[in-house]
């Protein structure tokens, strides 16, 4: 097999000789892989807290308190709103929307698939094979862990796709407006203002609109404490938005890399 080149595609040119569509291949599937992995892992709370070693915060907020208790799928969603940000950046906002859609659609797949196995008879062997492991019924542990109530599921795909089309909006505004510099301010910029829509949309449509019915106080202080958390890790990661460029650089090469970032920042 060839090695990729920097070439433009021709017609006779296979896609896997093409770096630019390899490149593009390897982040949409990580991007999407990580997004569906985050809906799924999601129905897990665990405690900050315990996991880190440290003594519980007690937050107290809007009336309410109580220790840090997150979603698992917290671990993934700023991996995700990150690669949208380094898909932006070569790829524009016509790559990131395409891969937001695709996403949704690969994650409404993903739960009708779910949905699907779990009303599958099961065999009456496998139903008590955990029993040593503490499960006494794994019919009706795999049904509650993977059936996800319809509201949930709603709110995490409408939060999903705003969010990524704010992101992929706000970072273009930025990259504009400093010129194609301050990489750290277009990439954290536009993770920070797209995740606070994202985490206060979905608890808002799960969990106000949704049968809880929580009341609004309630609602804002669980939004701040798991944006809150989202925001810290951001920053957090916004050195390895710098790797990933060396990494892709390396391997675009400087003429194509700088092509496509041009490209990207062409685009209305």
């Amino acid at each position: 097999m060839s090695k990729p080149t920097n070439k433009p595609q021709s017609d006779t040119t296979h896609i896997l000789d093409n770096k630019s569509a390899i490149l593009f291949l390897v982040l949409g599937a990580f991007f999407v892989c990580n997004a569906i992995i985050a809906e799924f892992v999601g129905v897990k709370i665990f405690a900050f807290e315990k996991t880190v070693g440290i003594q519980p915060l007690n937050w107290n907020l809007f009336g309410h308190q109580g220790s840090l208790s997150l979603s698992a799928g917290v671990l993934l969603w700023p991996v995700v709103f990150i690669m949208t940000d380094i898909i932006n950046e070569y790829y524009g906002k016509r790559g990131v929307k395409m891969l937001s859609y695709i996403g949704v659609g690969m994650i409404s797949y993903a739960f009708f698939m779910i949905y699907g196995a779990i009303h599958l008879v099961p065999a009456e062997f496998w139903i008590g094979s955990y029993i040593e492991q503490d499960v006494p019924n794994m019919q009706t542990a795999f049904a509650a862990i993977f059936g996800q109530g319809a509201w949930i599921i709603v709110a995490s795909i409408i939060a999903f796709l705003v969010g990524q089309v704010i992101d992929a909006m706000v970072f273009h505004r930025l990259r504009k407006l400093t010129n194609n510099k301050k990489v750290w301010l277009r990439a954290t910029g536009s993770t920070v203002i797209s995740q606070f829509i994202d985490s206060f949309l979905v608890l808002y449509i799960a969990f106000v609109l949704g049968p809880p019915q929580w009341p609004i106080s309630l609602f804002l202080a669980v939004g701040v404490v798991n944006y809150t958390y989202k925001f810290l890790v951001a920053v957090c990661l916004t050195p390895l938005i710098y790797a990933a460029h060396h990494l892709i650089d390396n391997f675009l090469g400087k003429d194509l890399a700088t092509a496509m970032k041009r490209r990207a920042i062409e685009e209305v």
